[in-house]
């Protein structure tokens, strides 16, 4: 969990990003649901749109759902499970969802051991309240607005990632540094393994 300052140029803000029009001041934001669980994502869009500044614009199980929903929906966000039907993760849908410029958001039982910030603006550990969807997109929304402050009370069970900086290796005489690559992350997290 993180509160205070928050990196001006964190990799999936939204340049451009404006809501829907509304009648309302500030108008919707339209979220798309990736999750295979089809109680849980009714659940999960309730507690959206319990929220009268969220819309949810579709519910999907699988990339392929993602993928057509994005097309035709073109939402602001996507909150998205990261073990899905059909054998496809959320991990892939973060990635496709960055080729239509739609930032992400984990919500899952089981978070990564290590923050990805390519591909999405934090993690929601399930389970989860109202309260704590309520706040995890608020903060999504202070990210994708690009606000210099996020509000000061988070979820327990949030994380927001930041971009990851390099870390400084020490200099040593025919020392090669190296950083394990996000799909071997991937494939070691889902492996359940950390190293």
């Amino acid at each position: 969990m993180r509160a205070g300052p928050l990196l001006k140029h964190h990799p999936l803000r939204r340049k451009g990003f404006s809501f829907e029009a509304s009648g309302e001041a500030g108008g919707v934001l339209k979220i798309l649901i990736v999750e295979d669980d089809v109680q849980l994502a009714t659940t999960l869009k309730y507690l959206v749109e319990d929220n009268p500044r969220y819309r949810v614009v579709a519910t999907v199980d699988d990339l392929d759902g993602a993928v057509v929903a994005a097309q035709q929906h073109a939402p602001d966000l996507a909150l998205v499970d990261l073990r899905l039907a059909h054998g496809t993760t959320g991990f892939s849908v973060a990635v496709r969802m960055s080729d239509f410029d739609i930032p992400c958001f984990f919500i899952t039982g089981k978070a990564p051991d290590f923050p990805m910030p390519d591909l999405a603006l934090g993690c929601l550990m399930k389970p989860f309240t109202a309260e704590d969807v309520h706040r995890s997109l608020a903060a999504a929304e202070d990210i994708m607005r690009g606000r210099e402050a996020l509000r000061a009370r988070m979820p327990v069970n949030l994380t927001l990632y930041d971009k990851v900086e390099e870390e400084e290796q020490p200099s040593e005489p025919g020392f090669i540094p190296s950083r394990r690559s996000l799909k071997t992350r991937i494939e070691h997290w889902i492996a359940g393994t950390q190293h």
